[in-house]
């Protein structure tokens, strides 16, 4: 419930489990509804990139939600999951349901690899601890880095103001590094960059970016465009960077070795529709 935002003190929100207790203080929780143990199964459309008996990686589409939690019970990735694979989950921790050894917030699109087996759970699980991953996300920011390509670090905690928020601290958090470079620029207005993780906290492009001054387009939380910047645009530019609904993220590239056989795995995903769209309207400037 703490990593989850869900305790608080003095109007506080508390992010570290180890925050010390004191006599006399009092604190606020916020309990989630219970829900079944188990997610079931249900059959969705999946854009299945690579599987075998071991794991399997989806290009997830914008908009679904990875594993089933408060407020998102069902119509999940996971759901749709134990539905495609069935019998060929041999059970993780027991358990006949696919492993999520990292996750993609729901509006961002693009390539995440899941765990059939314990076997296969277990060392994912320590090539990400280890950062022994290969991603790469293509991001489309406001405005253009001074820099050609850069290394942002900051530590990455929520924010005590805004629990739905995560925020770069001076104190606590955990160690974040986004390394990026500058695929293309639309004038200043802005660019398309590709970034790659060596550490995977939560919405961390999206933070280090906004904390750069260059936040997402189309990033609801952690950064909107200024009005007087739409003003001076194009109507077709103005109109399709004011309509675009979602943080302009994408997860392109991930690449690993494979649990079993040890072979290096590089998978791609292209694009999606509507951020293809919205680069071409801004190659007009």
């Amino acid at each position: 419930m703490i990593e989850q935002g869900l305790v608080a003190s003095g109007g506080q929100t508390i992010t570290e489990p180890s925050h010390r207790v004191k006599p006399g203080q009092s604190y606020h929780l916020e309990l989630p509804e219970a829900r079944e143990a188990e997610p079931r199964p249900q059959a969705m459309p999946l854009a299945v990139v690579y599987e075998d008996d071991q794991l399997i990686v989806i290009d997830k589409p914008a908009g679904m939600v990875v594993h089933p939690a408060p407020g998102n019970p069902d119509g999940t990735l996971v759901n749709a999951l134990i539905a495609h694979c069935g019998d060929s989950l041999s059970g993780i921790g027991g358990v006949r349901r696919p492993g999520i050894v990292h996750r993609i917030d729901k509006d961002t699109s693009g390539l995440l690899v899941a765990a059939k087996t314990d076997l296969a759970h277990q060392a994912l699980s320590r090539l990400f601890a280890a950062h022994d991953i290969e991603r790469s996300y293509l991001a489309l920011v406001w405005g253009r880095p001074r820099a050609a390509e850069g290394r942002i670090e900051g530590n990455i905690g929520r924010d005590p103001r805004n629990r739905k928020r995560m925020t770069v601290r001076r104190e606590g958090g955990k160690p974040a590094v986004t390394r990026y470079r500058i695929l293309q620029s639309f004038g200043e207005v802005a660019s398309l960059l590709e970034c790659r993780l060596e550490t995977g906290r939560t919405h961390q492009i999206r933070v280090h970016l906004s904390q750069a001054g260059h936040p997402l387009v189309g990033d609801p939380t952690y950064g909107r465009a200024r009005a007087g910047r739409l003003a001076r645009l194009p109507d077709a530019v103005r109109e399709a960077l004011g309509g675009f609904r979602r943080q302009a993220l994408h997860a392109a590239r991930l690449g690993f070795r494979h649990p079993v056989s040890d072979r290096m795995l590089r998978l791609e995903s292209p694009l999606p529709a509507d951020m293809a769209r919205l680069i071409s309207a801004l190659n007009g400037l």
